[in-house]
């Protein structure tokens, strides 16, 4: 039979404690995190511990592991904790200058257009306020993962997701350099690419090969490829295509400059799907924060116009 637990004076501070050691994967960098020093947070977590009777953490002399308990114990806590923040934040914050520390999670192949005039201009405007930019090509969870706005595809928004447009829609498109063409010829279907070489692409380094979507009438499908050379951002994949290396697929508008100027040609242009475009979303509770309320101002005056033209390799974060 389980024992009752309550939440006793301070006991949140066990569980943030058990959040930052098992994020930072050790006891002296969390303590600088929260301010406290290593003895204490782990006093703090062994009391936690104690009261639940199982162990959640795993020490060595080396590192610091969470064990099956503390793993499903992170996996709840670590959304409701979130919550509990912001909860405060909001509180504190309602009415107030914009301050406390925006978390945002983006696909690498934007953080080279949305890092500048978010570091620069918007900081300016907020100088109170601390901003932290993830670049990530996963689906993740930003309410789990504790972020505040995330950007993705717009077919791959959650339903719960508030979402504000960030580009119109566009279509992707397989490119390759006059060149290429002038020695291997063109493929005039999808499945002429396996006579082809292709530049591949992957989100992480033991992550599948990105296949290639395409649609033929009501038909949508994938497929794989091959190729000499294998990328993992945009500008690598754009740049092998303009040096001849093989064929890429990528946003039509990230190569327009370079559609436009000669440099790469489409090809199976009317096989390459579109997309609704790019979103920033967040969960809609969220919304009253002045934080994010100030950040979902400053999108739509200033990154909206033209944010497609930087979009490398297929976002899927």
């Amino acid at each position: 039979m389980k024992r009752p637990f309550t939440i006793e004076r301070d006991q949140l501070d066990g569980v943030i404690a058990v959040l930052r050691v098992a994020e930072r994967r050790s006891f002296r960098a969390a303590a600088e995190e929260l301010g406290v020093s290593p003895s204490a947070i782990s006093q703090t977590i062994r009391g936690l511990e104690a009261r639940l009777g199982v162990a959640l953490l795993t020490r060595t002399t080396r590192k610091v592991g969470l064990t099956e308990a503390g793993q499903r114990f992170v996996d709840r806590a670590r959304p409701a904790v979130a919550e509990i923040l912001a909860a405060f934040d909001a509180a504190q914050n309602l009415g107030e200058e914009v301050t406390g520390l925006l978390r945002l999670n983006m696909p690498r192949a934007l953080v080279h257009f949305l890092a500048e005039p978010i570091l620069l201009e918007f900081r300016a405007a907020h100088p109170a306020l601390q901003v932290e930019i993830f670049a990530d090509d996963s689906l993740a969870n930003i309410v789990a993962e504790g972020f505040d706005a995330g950007i993705r595809l717009g077919e791959l928004l959650e339903a719960d997701m508030v979402a504000v447009r960030l580009t119109p829609p566009f279509k992707f498109s397989v490119v390759g350099a006059p060149g290429y063409f002038a020695r291997h010829g063109r493929p005039q279907r999808p499945e002429d690419l396996h006579r082809h070489a292709c530049i591949g692409t992957r989100q992480s380094p033991q992550g599948p090969i990105y296949r290639w979507e395409f649609v033929d009438g009501s038909r949508a499908f994938d497929m794989a490829v091959a190729g000499p050379v294998i990328v993992n951002t945009g500008e690598m994949n754009v740049m092998a295509a303009e040096m001849g290396v093989g064929l890429a697929y990528t946003a039509a508008p990230a190569v327009q400059e370079q559609v436009a100027a000669g440099a790469l040609e489409p090809v199976l242009e009317e096989f390459c799907p579109g997309t609704p475009g790019l979103f920033l979303y967040y969960p809609s509770r969220a919304q009253a924060l002045p934080k994010l309320h100030a950040f979902i101002q400053f999108v739509h005056d200033k990154l909206r116009p033209g944010t497609t033209a930087y979009i490398g390799t297929r976002v899927s974060g």
